[in-house]
């Protein structure tokens, strides 16, 4: 059964003294997974400077794999997803689950979000059968925001979103493992009309949470794959599917701080995972995130001291072999 999430502990936010560990996936030109790579085919550059690769471990998914398992979040963002597209996304999800006769490959949690809060399913499962009757249970639980409520009602699900996102990470970096949190719905409003107006306060606050997010997501070594369905609605709209591509660069100061810089998709592919959709195969769009779980590497490395706090740095994980994609956390915020 899905239960209230309790209020998180007050925790600094700090990253924490020592290493940096990362989750690397590296893909051919066809996105097939490239295993049995050595330490020496990595490079690690952290703001165009060398690091040392400090320890290093390959999982294949067959010969080595990862203990724990990789944990894969299922996220129904009742919130943010249009009212007509929560049946359908609750089917897509219940015909995901019912694969192979239930019997699903990683274990799986549910977890849901609506404007009451987050209900988390307390243990994952890999019994599919049993998880279908948890996505029954959120038949009753739906409430979403009144979109009529216009730009007030946008910024009250643009703060939920993110203030659960970040909640997410601070509770999974208490558990071991990596984890993939597949969240499914379009994401939440990037507020970039006229109708909102920023002070340096909100720019401070923004780039607080910028720093907070993205520092508990590394920590809990969870990569954020975004999946939606496609929206009918929009088709006489202007598109802005790829307005996040804007506020994908690091943010180095409250000054350059937006709440773009807090999309979903942007959290998505800063964090190493992928944006699928819109279409409407949505179990195939989470199968195609769970085909890649068992595949990666682990590298750490230390990172150089810092001059201030929240000192952004920018990261690269390179392969010296030519075609290849190297996926991983973009950035991460130093501490002194």
């Amino acid at each position: 059964m899905l239960v209230k999430r309790p209020p998180p502990k007050q925790v600094s936010t700090a990253a924490p003294e020592g290493r940096i560990h990362l989750d690397v996936l590296v893909s051919d030109a066809a996105g097939k997974p490239v295993l049995s790579l050595e330490p020496l085919d990595f490079k690690i550059m952290d703001d165009n400077q060398p690091r040392k690769i400090l320890s290093f471990r390959s999982f294949d998914g067959i010969s080595v794999k990862p203990d724990p398992p990789v944990e894969v979040i299922l996220l129904i963002d009742a919130t943010n997803l249009p009212f007509q597209q929560v049946s359908f996304t609750r089917q897509e999800i219940v015909r995901f689950l019912r694969q192979n006769g239930g019997h699903l490959a990683q274990p799986v949690s549910i977890m849901l979000l609506t404007d009451a809060g987050l209900r988390v399913q307390p243990r994952p499962s890999v019994d599919g059968n049993a998880l279908v009757t948890v996505v029954d249970q959120i038949k009753g639980s739906i409430h979403t925001i009144n979109s009529a409520e216009g730009a007030e009602g946008d910024l009250e699900r643009f703060q939920l979103s993110v203030r659960k996102m970040a909640t997410i990470g601070e509770n999974e970096a208490r558990r071991p493992g990596r984890k993939l949190l597949i969240w499914v719905g379009p994401g939440w409003p990037m507020l970039d009309s006229d109708n909102y107006l920023f002070s340096d306060k909100d720019q401070q606050r923004y780039f607080d949470t910028i720093v907070e997010t993205s520092s508990r997501l590394r920590e809990a070594r969870i990569t954020v794959y975004s999946v939606h369905a496609a929206d009918p609605g929009l088709g006489a709209m202007p598109d802005r599917r790829f307005m996040y591509q804007g506020f994908l660069k690091g943010v180095k100061s409250s000054q350059q701080a937006d709440t773009g810089n807090l999309a979903l998709k942007v959290l998505a592919l800063q964090s190493g995972g992928r944006i699928l959709g819109p279409d409407n195969d949505l179990a195939g769009q989470i199968n195609s995130c769970i085909a890649e779980v068992n595949a990666f590497y682990t590298l750490s490395f230390d990172p150089p001291h810092a001059n201030h706090p929240d000192e952004y740095h920018d990261l690269k994980v390179q392969v010296e072999q030519p075609g290849l994609t190297v996926r991983t956390n973009t950035g991460y915020y130093n501490q002194p």
